[in-house]
């Protein structure tokens, strides 16, 4: 991995919602960021179907990573994080990168990996509204907002709010539009 750009990972499960990580991810990797797919199986690396047909390859599995080599972690929703967060090995990569103050940013049903990860907990988040009552359930204070911004968590709601979305990731590593995305190394 690069050690002076921004590197993030990007959490794929069958079923994604393919704007909710297609668009992130081309704006990172435009911005310079060194993005990592990463799946649950060996399987993934040869395609992980989102929701509306795209099909996308993870680089590396979650055993095959370390949140410490991250500075950011991005959970599209869908259908995805429902299969997500049944493993224990993404919840625990999650809840590292969390622990470390790290930005999490979760769209749409992606806050369900937070809330399995136990991580909402007297958090604002939103989401999208389906998964509203989960997030209450774990802890969390539910607002209806295209993005929210609590601390290192980053949520949205939907697709439609994927611009926002992605301007407070820039936000939450540095990256100013239209900057190559960098930071410091020490």
């Amino acid at each position: 991995m690069k050690t002076d750009g921004i590197r993030a990972a990007v959490l794929v499960g069958a079923g994604f919602e393919d704007a909710e990580l297609t668009e992130p991810v081309a704006a990172l990797k435009q911005a310079g960021a060194d993005v990592t797919l990463v799946g649950i199986s060996g399987k993934d690396k040869k395609g992980v179907t989102g929701k509306r047909g795209t099909v996308v390859t993870v680089d590396r599995t979650v055993d095959e990573v370390d949140p410490a080599d991250f500075d950011l972690l991005v959970i599209p929703g869908g259908k995805g994080p429902a299969r997500l967060r049944a493993d224990e090995r993404i919840l625990d990569f999650t809840r590292a990168i969390d622990a470390a103050g790290k930005p999490v940013a979760a769209i749409c049903h992606g806050p369900q990996v937070l809330a399995s990860a136990g991580l909402l907990e007297g958090r604002t988040v939103t989401s999208f509204f389906t998964v509203a009552r989960e997030v209450k359930k774990a802890g969390g204070n539910y607002v209806n907002r295209p993005v929210v911004v609590d601390g290192n968590l980053i949520t949205s709601r939907q697709p439609s709010d994927i611009p926002k979305f992605i301007a407070a990731i820039f936000d939450s590593v540095g990256i100013r539009a239209g900057e190559k995305a960098s930071r410091a190394v020490g």
